[in-house]
C-alpha cells in the first residue's frame, strides 16, 4: 500500500504513469466510469477549500464510486487521541483524503492510515496541485521539459514544484521567493534539489528589471497567493498581511514586469487581484488557469486509481 503525503516514496517513472492516466481519462472518462465502483472515499478539511472538495468528490463520483465529507471542527480529531480516530476511519472507507494544517498530521495519516492516504494540502506541501500543474504544462507544450520561473512565497505549493522537478529531471524551475513561510523543508530540502540542475534559485533581492530579463526566458510563469487563505481576512493577521504586501508588491505579475515574454501564467487559485497577478494578466491567462484548476480533477482522479491498485 503506498500514500501520497509528498513525492518522497514516488519514482519519476510512476508520476509519470501516474500522468499518462490522467490524460487519458480526461480524454476518455467514460472508459474509466466504473474504475472504482463501490470505493469509498472520506474527505476530512480543517482547512478551507474549493477546488480540494470538488475535484475530489466528483473525482470518486465519475470513477463509480462514492465519498464522504467531514470538516475537522464537526469531527472527533480534534477532541480525541488521533492515531485511533485514523485507524476508526480506515475500517469504514477504502482511501482517505484530508487537508489539515499541519504536515506532523498529514505524516500521522500517513504512518496510521491502513488504507491508502492522500494529503490533501498541508502547510509544507501541495502534492496534488503539483500533479495538475504537471498535467496542465504537458497539456499545452506536449512536454514537460520546459523553463518555469515562479514568483512568490517558499511556500507548500513551491515545495511540491521544487520537489516534483528535481524527481523528474525535466525542465528548470527557478525560483524568485522573496518571502519564506514556516515548513518543514529546511536548507537541505533546497540544496539537494538545486544539485540536480532542475531547480535554481534567485537572488530574492534581485531587482525588477533583472527579474524581467529572466521573465522574457520562461514558458511558464506561476505564483500564488502571498497570504495564507486562512489568513487573508483575519483581522487579528492584518498587520502582518500589510508587511507581507509592502515587501511583495514589486514582486507583482503585472503587464510591465511580462513586458517582452512569451510565457503563459499559471496561478494554483484563489486568487487575490491586485496584489501577487494584476487583472490585465488574469485576463489575457484564465483559459490556462482554469485548465490549471479543472486538471486537479483528472490528475486526482488517476492519483486515487494508481493508490487503489497498489
Amino acid at each position: 500500500m503506498k500514500n501520497m503525503t509528498n513525492f518522497k516514496n514516488f519514482s519519476a517513472q510512476e508520476l509519470q504513469d501516474i500522468l499518462a492516466l490522467a490524460l487519458d481519462m480526461k480524454k476518455d472518462p467514460e472508459k474509466y466510469s466504473g474504475s472504482l465502483k463501490g470505493k469509498k472515499l472520506y474527505t476530512l478539511f480543517e482547512k478551507t477549500s474549493t477546488r480540494t472538495f470538488l475535484s475530489f468528490t466528483t473525482g470518486i463520483t465519475e470513477l463509480g464510486g462514492t465519498y464522504y465529507n467531514q470538516l475537522w471542527k464537526d469531527s472527533n480529531f480534534p477532541l480525541g487521541e488521533i492515531v485511533s480516530e485514523i485507524k476508526y476511519v480506515s475500517r469504514n472507507v477504502d482511501i482517505i483524503m484530508a487537508r489539515p494544517i499541519k504536515n506532523e498530521t498529514v505524516e500521522l495519516f500517513g504512518k496510521h492510515a491502513t488504507v491508502p492516504f492522500i494529503n490533501g494540502c498541508d502547510n509544507s506541501y501541495h502534492p496534488c496541485q503539483t500533479m495538475a500543474d504537471a498535467l496542465t504544462i504537458l497539456e499545452h507544450f506536449g512536454t514537460l521539459n520546459v523553463k518555469m520561473l515562479y514568483i512568490g512565497a517558499k511556500n507548500n505549493v513551491f515545495n511540491s514544484l521544487v520537489e516534483f522537478f528535481s524527481k523528474m529531471k525535466q525542465g528548470v524551475l527557478y525560483g524568485l521567493t522573496p518571502l519564506v513561510n514556516n515548513t518543514v523543508c529546511d536548507e537541505a530540502f533546497y540544496e539537494a534539489a538545486k544539485a540536480t540542475g532542475h531547480y535554481v534559485e534567485l537572488d530574492p533581492t534581485m531587482s525588477i528589471e533583472e527579474a524581467k530579463t529572466y521573465v522574457k526566458d520562461m514558458d511558464v510563469l506561476y505564483t500564488d497567493t502571498w497570504v495564507d487563505m486562512e489568513f487573508f481576512n483575519n483581522p487579528a493577521y492584518a498587520r502582518q498581511k500589510e508587511e507581507t504586501l509592502s515587501k511583495m508588491m514589486p514582486y507583482q505579475i503585472n503587464d510591465e514586469l511580462m513586458e517582452g515574454s512569451k510565457a503563459i501564467v499559471l496561478h494554483d487559485m484563489p486568487m487575490h487581484v491586485g496584489f501577487e497577478i494584476s487583472q490585465s494578466v488574469i485576463d489575457k491567462n484564465l483559459d490556462y488557469i482554469l485548465d490549471q484548476a479543472e486538471n486537479r480533477r483528472h490528475a486526482e482522479k488517476a492519483i486515487m486509481v494508481t493508490l487503489l491498485k497498489d
